[in-house]
């Protein structure tokens, strides 16, 4: 079975029923009862959705049933992730571990895939959790090392690969990037700073030239970006003008690599749509809402670098 049919799986099955906390209707009554004003920045929601969640768990279990169908799904997904690069890249492993410096490998666009991917592998892992009942601290910090192992394991497979090796490099973007979801958590500030993915198949993936047809590694057709509330991070003057779904996101993204370092890095600003405005209600629909967010939303955009361009959309 191929890995896009677990992950597939592994969405419908673990969360279509459980998400992470809807904020909207945890808060409503609560709002209500304490007179706040419903007009609450980012940095008081999340304190009062603490407060709240602290005194739920004091009537709230563990729900083990949950629990057992995440582990069981995350098996299966990981399993299928095994198999897939057992095929693809791991076919010939000896017991030697190497350990390969590829800092310039990619023009470093597949580093900052790594810091991207840890975050993205968290956040599902921890919606998980806190499907469970989980306290929110602790399901962003489960969900931060499940994440973790999982992406160090197969930076582990890679090192016995005897065309591959363990990359430093990789696995320093993987604890950045499940270190950035946890603190996200304990820093709301850096919720106004959302790492971001977009993916059009390159000419050489579209052309089969690619022997895995992998799109993990198409880096040509990938930009990675970092999405910015802007109505967050403006002066309050400015701020009030700004529109509250209105993002804007720095993209950066690579052309005519050679293999060996050689390439073209492209670095892009554009609109981007803030999914958490959408005016959808539940748990299902928030942990959409937070799913939706990291990934780029095709708007108008510009190339600033090495040549500028305007683009209608930027992908």
């Amino acid at each position: 079975m191929k890995i896009y049919k677990y992950i597939l799986i592994f969405f419908l099955l673990n969360y279509l029923s459980f998400a992470q906390s809807d904020v909207s209707l945890q808060f409503e009554d609560t709002l209500r009862n304490i007179g706040f004003d419903s007009k609450l920045n980012v940095k008081q929601v999340i304190e009062l959705q603490k407060e709240i969640q602290k005194k739920d768990l004091l009537n709230n279990d563990i729900n083990y049933w949950t629990l057992a169908g995440l582990g069981g799904v995350t098996a299966g997904v990981w399993y299928g992730v095994h198999q897939y690069y057992a095929n693809a890249w791991w076919e010939e492993q000896d017991n030697k571990f190497r350990v390969i410096n590829d800092w310039e490998y990619a023009l470093s666009i597949d580093k900052l895939g790594h810091f991207y991917g840890a975050t993205l592998i968290g956040h599902l892992f921890s919606a998980g959790f806190e499907a469970a009942n989980f306290p929110m601290e602790a399901s962003t910090i489960y969900g931060a090392l499940a994440s973790l192992a999982f992406q160090l394991y197969v930076e582990i497979q890679d090192g016995f690969g005897p065309q591959w090796g363990f990359s430093p490099g990789d696995a320093a973007a993987d604890i950045l990037g499940s270190a950035y979801l946890v603190g996200q958590y304990y820093i709301p500030y850096l919720k106004h700073f959302q790492p971001r993915f977009s993916y059009l198949p390159s000419e050489e993936f579209k052309s089969g030239e690619k022997p895995d047809m992998n799109i993990v590694n198409d880096y040509q057709g990938q930009k990675l970006w970092l999405g910015l509330r802007m109505k967050e991070l403006l002066p309050e003057a400015l701020a009030e003008y700004w529109p509250s779904f209105l993002m804007l996101s720095l993209g950066y993204g690579v052309k005519d690599l050679d293999g060996i370092g050689g390439g073209i890095s492209e670095w892009y600003i554009a609109l981007d749509f803030d999914a958490e405005t959408l005016p959808l209600q539940g748990k299902f629909w928030q942990f959409i809402k937070n799913t939706l967010n990291y990934f780029h939303f095709p708007m108008p955009g510009i190339r600033i670098s090495p040549d500028f361009k305007f683009f209608v959309f930027t992908f």
